[in-house]
């Protein structure tokens, strides 16, 4: 029998320490999705992913029969899926703006933590990408002294994408405590503080450093 069809449950295998992982692991506490969340070890995936994701990474998300391996596709289904809360805006204009921003995240934002992240396990440094990494961050910081939340009055999965990589800019090495991220260090605090990113964050994000 195949392990695709063992599982009558959704089960979500997730790097712990991952923000891609991460940031769907803030839509299913969003949602209160029961959900069985298996943390992985991203250098040695389990079988049972291998099986039923061509691409052998994580995270993958198991619903039945359905299987996904993109979390931008997973956050957007588990919004359709689980409707209450809704996490994108209602306006076609808003939703095409919180989905570009969501392309700019893994354009512009997510290759610069994979050189920082790879740097660092190699006890080396990638000051270069640090910098424009704090750059990009610093020159978004304005929007957060308009809304409450990346926007928009409403928590959205923009927030659920913004709110992983923040938590790990100590890890990464980043400061942004100046007055021109004033905004962007309020919207850390409530982010940080919401109940679904506390029940979210797995024990390896938990030890991460925080200043």
């Amino acid at each position: 029998m195949s392990l695709v069809t063992k599982r009558s449950t959704m089960t979500f295998f997730s790097d712990p320490t991952d923000h891609l992982s991460h940031r769907v692991r803030i839509v299913l506490a969003e949602k209160g999705v029961t959900v069985d969340v298996i943390d992985c070890d991203p250098d040695g995936v389990p079988a049972e992913v291998s099986e039923i994701n061509p691409y052998n990474n994580l995270p993958t998300l198991l619903d039945r029969d359905l299987v996904l391996y993109e979390p931008n596709i997973m956050m957007e289904y588990l919004d359709e899926r689980f409707p209450h809360p809704p996490l994108l805006p209602v306006y076609p204009v808003a939703r095409g703006n919180a989905r570009m921003f969501l392309h700019r995240i893994e354009k512009e934002w997510t290759p610069l933590i994979r050189i920082i992240e790879t740097a660092k396990r190699n006890n080396k440094r990638s000051p270069s990408a640090v910098k424009e990494l704090k750059e990009q961050l610093t020159s978004v910081a304005p929007i957060f002294e308009e809304m409450p939340h990346f926007m928009s009055e409403e928590f959205s999965l923009v927030d659920c994408a913004v709110a992983p990589i923040l938590w790990r800019l100590p890890y990464l090495g980043i400061e942004l405590v100046t007055k021109q991220t004033r905004g962007l260090q309020d919207y850390q605090y409530r982010m940080f503080n919401r109940e679904s990113f506390q029940a979210s964050l797995s024990e390896s994000e938990l030890e991460m450093p925080r200043n």
